[in-house]
Formats: structure tokens, C-alpha cells, sequence
């Protein structure tokens, strides 16, 4: 299992203490459902609807074979984002770029509106990049394929010290394909107002 949340611990960053917490049905539901119904996560997760629509997208996961972990990410105790842990190198984006084994694969989503825009997916990207591969040392780099007319998040996997390394035409979308790699060394560590 890529995302092994209990056993990694709270990382410090600039913003507060950041930690992952493994998704729990039905109990972090409601949460996750409200965030995907925001019509700016609606327009790149495309899982805007009754909590049902989240649920399965989240259930295939919890259910599947431990190669994607979904999970809540908690600054300072507070729930304000989820993320999506993955083996990339065994999902189908493998097919579409040349990926190693152990390459680890990231989806964000931060929560509250008042999350975005203010530099904190930067410090947290970085943080768990950073986790990660010290914690997986099998893991040569992280990845991640954020849609390309989300700048915003491309942005944000800039400054927390991966490359675009290509796009991709994926089935749902033409992604921007951001590497983090090990030997790249600690990323820079933006805080949380910087742009």
C-alpha cells in the first residue's frame, strides 16, 4: 500500500503541522462530498452530486487492490484537504509516460476555498513529496498529473520543487506530467502566502 498514513507520522511545514489520515466511510463522507460539490473542484474532479457519487469514486479505492489510498489531510488537526496516494508505475498513467518502478503518484484537492490561492498546496506538496521519499526509499520519484488548464495547481507542484516533464494526452484529459525526483533534493519550502 502506497499510503500508510498511521505509521508516517506529522511532518512540520511553514503553514502548521501536516499529517494524512486514511479515509473512513461513511464517517469523513459528508466532508468530502461538500468539498467535490464546490464548482471549482467540480470543474477538474468532475464528482460534483450526491455523496453517493463520491462514495463510489472513494469505495473503489478502500475496496481495490491497496494501489491508490485516499486520504484526509489535516493541518493542525483540521481536516482541509484529501489526497490520493498511488503506485504509478502500476496505475494506468504507466502506460501513458515512462515510469519507474515504485513511482508514487499524487491527487490534491485542499477543501475550504479559503485554502486555495494562498501558496499552502506548494507547503504541503513539497512536505509529503519530501515524506514520501524518505519514507518509501524504494521510491525514486514522485509524480503527479494535474490537467493542464489547472495552473493553478500546476503552479503549485512548481514551487514545491517538481518539473514538468511532459503532457499527456490521458483518456478524461491532456495532463501536465510533474516529477519530483529524489535526487533533486529537499524542495524549496514556500510559505503559506507566497505566490
Amino acid at each position: 500500500m502506497p499510503c500508510e498514513p498511521p505509521g508516517w507520522g506529522a511532518v512540520p511545514t511553514p503553514a502548521g503541522e501536516f499529517r494524512l489520515s486514511p479515509v473512513r466511510l461513511p464517517a469523513d463522507l459528508a466532508l468530502i462530498a461538500g468539498w467535490m460539490n464546490d464548482p471549482e473542484v467540480d470543474a477538474f474532479w468532475e464528482l460534483a452530486g450526491p455523496p453517493e457519487t463520491t462514495e463510489r469514486h472513494v469505495r473503489a479505492q478502500l475496496d481495490g487492490d491497496g494501489r491508490s489510498t485516499p486520504c484526509l489531510g489535516l493541518l493542525d488537526g483540521r481536516p482541509m484537504s484529501y489526497w490520493e496516494v498511488y503506485r504509478a508505475d502500476l496505475d494506468p498513467l504507466a502506460a501513458h509516460y515512462p515510469a519507474r518502478p515504485y513511482d508514487t503518484g499524487l491527487h490534491l484537492l485542499l477543501g475550504p476555498s479559503v485554502s486555495r490561492g494562498r501558496g499552502l498546496g506548494a507547503v504541503l506538496l513539497a512536505a509529503l513529496a519530501e515524506l514520501i521519499l524518505r519514507r518509501n526509499p524504494r521510491c525514486q520519484r514522485v509524480v503527479a498529473e494535474p490537467d493542464v488548464r489547472n495552473r493553478r495547481s500546476v503552479r503549485a507542484f512548481e514551487r514545491a520543487g517538481f518539473r514538468a516533464a511532459a503532457e499527456l494526452d490521458l483518456p478524461d484529459k491532456r495532463a501536465a506530467l510533474m516529477v519530483r525526483d529524489r535526487a533533486d533534493g529537499p524542495a524549496a519550502r514556500p510559505g503559506p502566502g507566497s505566490r
